[in-house]
């Protein structure tokens, strides 16, 4: 892959102004639109759902990269492809027993599907999924808030899962992402970057959107 895939998280943005925000991300140069949905179970926090899911797809044609940061994704798989998410990511820690089910409904439903680890997960873990998913998402965060300090030694996940994934997959690396860590992430070989406080808090998200490149 040539091209750093940037996906900013909306988490950061200014939800009364979501699709401003929204076509201002686009006319940075962005791919994708992070959507992080939080139950407050999984993570600590409890951010959005379908319905703003549904309104965005309605509002744009970015790609929908949304992580669901929740527990039993499987029983939400449907009404998040139905509301327009072009990718769904769910936490390997939350179904760990099911994962292979959960994959099969994702792709089954027509989309992608993406698979993410937290900070103290082995990267070895998912290895055996690595040939069934499209993405595969390394939290340098804890899950659960915006805004946080970027830890180095996640990021040194990014070799294992490249050593042994196809071709094809897609590492996305997501939490503290600026201009300075994600040079660290793509020198070790992430093909896409979520940032949200870096763009969305910068004054210019053009040149924000540029410096991760």
């Amino acid at each position: 892959m040539n091209k750093v895939i940037i996906s900013p998280s909306i988490l950061s943005a200014d939800f009364a102004n979501l699709e401003k925000e929204i076509k201002l991300i686009k006319d940075a140069g962005a791919d994708w639109v992070h959507i992080d949905v939080m139950d407050g179970h999984f993570v600590p926090n409890i951010t959005i759902g379908v319905p703003v899911v549904k309104s965005i797809k309605k509002i744009t044609d970015l790609t929908l990269d949304t992580h669901l940061m929740i527990d039993n994704p499987e029983d939400f798989i449907t009404q998040f492809v139905q509301a327009g998410s072009d990718i769904l990511t769910f936490h390997y820690e939350a179904c760990a027993d099911r994962a292979d089910d959960v994959i099969k409904k994702i792709k089954s439903a027509g989309i992608k599907a993406g698979i993410s680890i937290k900070p103290k997960t082995d990267p070895r873990e998912i290895i055996p999924f690595l040939n069934k998913v499209d993405l595969v998402l390394i939290m340098t965060v804890e899950p659960g808030f915006g805004g946080q300090e970027f830890m180095h030694e996640c990021a040194m996940k990014i070799p294992v899962i490249k050593e042994n994934a196809p071709e094809n997959l897609i590492i996305q690396v997501d939490g503290g992402i600026n201009n300075l860590t994600s040079k660290i992430c793509t020198s070790l070989g992430a093909e896409s970057l979520v940032a949200g406080s870096y763009i969305f808090k910068s004054n210019d998200y053009g040149r924000a959107v540029r410096s991760l490149l």
